[in-house]
């Protein structure tokens, strides 16, 4: 790390973290003795703090305006190669297409750590970093492939030697069908070529496992892994080691999308359709399609991997712009779960239970669970809600436990007594009596997965149960222990919410249910029915991975109000393309994504309506600019949960059939919604949300 004088030098322009709402988005302008290339690490002061910043190209109006010896000086240069150029361009783009500030982009792609390491520090963090070309061999042999992934190998190393013109690939494989299998012998061509490969996983829970696949292959110290799970020390390290190229394989979640990483030259975006590549805060960017915009702009291979590929997806394989490979087998043959739909409808209630409800299982699923049970086999049931109940119940004077800063409903957690909002966090112990009229006869309402732990232990009282969810995982090392013991055979039915039911290969579960999937069908939200058929055959891909060694074949339970839903009709026949093109003919008509193009702008406000106001005002700034131009401008609308943390919630939808035209709107629009804050005080934070995926 160099140090800077104060003298009169060279003007550099440095993307610095600046707040959003403050409006500066641009590079400030800093002087240095020298001057520095760009992509350079520098720390420079800003208002009363010192931050990193990266040193940004130079443009031709450069040499106007304050003159350099008016300018704050660099105070450090970090003793680092500079980010390069490739990289400098992703972030601008994405700055520019999710309309924030390029300095808060650059600052999100860099480990925070970095900021405040001395020289020293940092010199003994690179001290500590093996050198290139001193990893252990590969350890691990390539298995014989089946025919289709070998169809799909090819293709895709066609295009990493040059043969064929590189294109997005859509690798849409059932599930169990060996999709990683084929990124790992693509990935091999590609460090055979001496070029790096990028690996993006939608959740923290799936890294370790594909971590494992890779190092076995190619070794445990060509691999780095960046996700928010990290301290900052790890990500650190695996930071610089993907920047200084001493890391071949970069696997991680959504962040690791803007790693610096000089010699990429194939992409990976496995489970591409998850909705958690894109972020809900901040920049609110997608990783998938910031993945698929690098490699083009690098020329290089990116796969997109999924058994339920995401409609937009799916759009584009169909037209012609991604290459489209099929894995139709699984591996071993191993054949596709049956899918039985119970008709929950057609149950009487159980007498005795709360409010009549229907059985938790009815008894043509008890039985088959029973029999897995008898033949030393596992069951995988999926219940999407967590806690013991949604909701606590007064049945004399109808109180409910709704949360004082959310207009939400606190669940019921029997484990510790509390009643939690999962919107805000707020906990308190349950009443031992109705708050409002005494009555300590309190009903819990619903079923999470706490109470269908317990109720499943009434039921199969010879059942080793367990459960995962977020309640049963949060101490550090929890979740490999659960999993652990799945693998070992020590747990005979697993409970839990939808993390059991992505990328776990779980090679001794043969039947799978889910017990109550069809609020997801009458969801406000147009993705929801496509997230809820994903999340199914995502599920039903868990059972029957290894086959059967009874010779019964695995089956996937639907419990289901709505049996007859061409959602579950297809599911039932595990016909993707069927459910996939009646949707895309919905949204075509509906005029929705794939087909048009939208953006969501989001506002907070500390009383009810000033949120509304700020929308209200913002909208006739946008249509001013707008003009006659092909934008449609909907109304402001609460969000489903208005209020959360004390903070009234509403956004307003944009609509165009043209991206380039929404761009350029959005673009003027932003410096107006700055302008517009000092009328609106009580709005405490608004944001533009481009591509939205949650309406």
């Amino acid at each position: 790390m160099n140090e800077c004088s104060d003298s009169a030098g060279v003007r550099l322009r440095v993307a610095v973290p600046t707040p959003q709402h403050s409006g500066l988005g641009s590079p400030l302008d800093y002087r240095h003795p020298e001057g520095v290339p760009p992509g350079s690490l520098v720390r420079v002061p800003l208002g009363r703090r010192e931050v990193l910043g990266v040193v940004w190209d130079p443009t031709d109006d450069d040499t106007e305006g304050v003159p350099p010896a008016a300018l704050k000086p660099v105070q450090a240069a970090l003793n680092l190669p500079p980010l390069s150029e490739e990289w400098r361009r992703l972030v601008a783009f994405t700055a520019a297409y999710y309309q924030r500030g390029l300095g808060e982009m650059a600052a999100s792609a860099l480990p925070a750590p970095l900021a405040n390491l001395t020289p020293e520090q940092l010199a003994r963090r690179l001290k500590k970093l093996r050198p290139v070309g001193a990893a252990e061999p590969a350890s691990g042999l390539a298995p014989t492939l089946q025919a289709d992934q070998a169809v799909a190998v090819d293709a895709l190393k066609q295009q990493l030697v040059g043969v064929a013109p590189v294109k997005p690939s859509l690798l849409w494989g059932l599930t169990g069908s060996g999709k990683t299998e084929v990124y790992l012998q693509a990935a091999a061509t590609a460090l055979a070529q001496g070029r790096q490969v990028l690996v993006l996983v939608p959740e923290i829970n799936l890294t370790p496992q594909l971590v494992a696949r890779f190092a076995a292959r190619f070794g445990a110290e060509r691999v780095a892994c960046l996700h928010s799970g990290l301290t900052p020390a790890q990500r650190l390290r695996d930071w610089l080691r993907a920047h200084l190229g001493q890391a071949d394989v970069v696997l991680g979640t959504r962040l690791a999308v803007l790693a610096s990483l000089p010699r990429l030259g194939l992409v990976v975006v496995d489970e591409e359709h998850d909705p958690s590549f894109k972020a809900q805060d901040g920049a609110r960017q997608s990783a998938r399609d910031l993945a698929v915009w690098r490699a083009a702009r690098l020329g290089v291979p990116v796969v997109l991997g999924s058994a339920t590929p995401s409609l937009e997806t799916w759009h584009n394989a169909q037209s012609g712009r991604y290459q489209r490979l099929d894995l139709r087998s699984r591996i071993d043959a191993a054949p596709l779960p049956d899918v039985r739909l119970v008709d929950m409808k057609r149950l009487p209630a159980r007498a005795g239970e709360l409010n009549r409800a229907s059985p938790v299982l009815a008894p043509t699923l008890q039985h088959a669970i029973e029999a897995r049970l008898a033949r030393g086999e596992q069951s995988l049931l999926l219940l999407n809600r967590r806690g013991y109940a949604p909701v606590l119940h007064c049945g004399q004077c109808s109180w409910r436990s709704g949360c004082p800063h959310c207009s939400a409903w606190r669940v019921f957690h029997k484990g510790d007594r509390s009643l939690r909002c999962h919107h805000c966090g707020f906990s308190e112990r349950v009443p031992v009596a109705c708050p409002d009229c005494g009555n300590p006869d309190i009903d819990a309402i619903g079923r999470g997965t706490e109470r269908l732990e317990e109720q499943l232990q009434a039921l199969l009282p010879q059942a080793r149960i367990a459960r995962l969810d977020a309640d049963t995982t949060q101490r550090a090392g929890s979740l490999e222990a659960q999993l652990a013991a799945v693998h070992a055979g020590e747990v005979d039915v697993l409970v839990g919410t939808q993390m059991i039911a992505k990328g776990h290969d779980f090679r001794r579960v043969t039947l799978v249910a889910a017990l109550s999937p069809d609020n997801l069908l009458y969801s406000s939200d147009f993705r929801a029915p496509e997230r809820l058929f994903a999340l199914l055959i995502q599920a039903a891909g868990r059972a029957g991975r290894a086959g059967s060694a009874s010779g019964h074949p695995a089956e996937m339970w639907v419990q289901s109000h709505q049996v007859e839903h061409p959602l579950y009709q297809a599911l039932k026949r595990h016909d993707y393309p069927a459910f996939a093109q009646a949707q895309l003919d919905e949204r075509r008509s509906a005029g929705l994504p794939p087909f048009m193009h939208l953006a969501l702008l989001r506002a907070d406000s500390r009383d009810e309506t000033g949120a509304q106001a700020f929308l209200m005002a913002a909208a006739a700034a946008g249509r001013a600019l707008s003009g006659e131009s092909d934008l449609f401008w909907y109304p402001a609308v609460p969000h489903p949960v208005a209020k959360v943390a004390n903070q009234w919630r509403w956004q307003m939808l944009v609509e165009a059939s043209h991206r380039g035209v929404l761009q350029r709107v959005l673009a003027q629009w932003l410096p107006a919604l700055h302008a517009l804050r000092p009328q609106h005080r009580s709005v405490t934070r608004w944001a533009i949300d481009v591509d939205p995926q949650a309406i």
